[in-house]
């Protein structure tokens, strides 16, 4: 099992984002995943079983202001999974995402609390999510996922439905 759950962010709108900004960014929230992945790879395909989990988040599936870096990177996480779902069947190897909302994590804790009052106004269940409700995704995937592989979970209170 290997649950790659990297994130940093840099905000910045694109006229004052960085190259070197960018390329933080896209190394911790994107490179990282594919480096673990593929430093797993042999013993996954060794046993012929296996489950990997990808964190990645609201923002990948709707953008965000000022996160050109991080929602990119986010987005990337999705088509890398299904990429890996569909090369990794093959040794029994099972590949999901997980797209959480806003978690009461330090990033979450960072924001400005106006900020964050108006980011709950709209988020239907009128909270943040928490560490242990994205672990306990993760559990069910481990656990009950046998037969999900290259999907994507999400989880955000209602903020963004597809």
């Amino acid at each position: 099992m290997l649950v790659n759950n990297a994130a940093i962010n840099i905000d910045r709108t694109m006229k004052n984002l960085s190259t070197d900004e960018w390329d933080t960014v896209i190394k911790a929230d994107l490179n990282s995943y594919f480096y673990t992945v593929r430093a797993a790879l042999p013993h996954f395909m060794q046993q012929k079983s296996g489950k990997i989990i990808n964190i990645s988040s609201m923002n990948a599936l709707m953008g965000s202001f000022g996160q050109a870096n991080y929602t990119a990177a986010k987005a990337g996480i999705l088509g890398f999974t299904k990429t890996a779902a569909l090369e990794l069947a093959r040794y029994n190897v099972t590949v999901n995402a997980i797209c959480p909302g806003y978690v009461a994590t330090e990033m979450y804790e960072a924001i400005p609390d106006k900020t964050k009052e108006a980011i709950l106004a709209r988020i239907p269940l009128g909270r943040a999510g928490t560490p242990q409700e994205v672990a306990r995704a993760v559990r069910y995937l481990i656990v009950d996922g046998d037969y999900y592989t290259g999907e994507t979970l999400n989880m955000n209170g209602g903020a963004y439905m597809q």
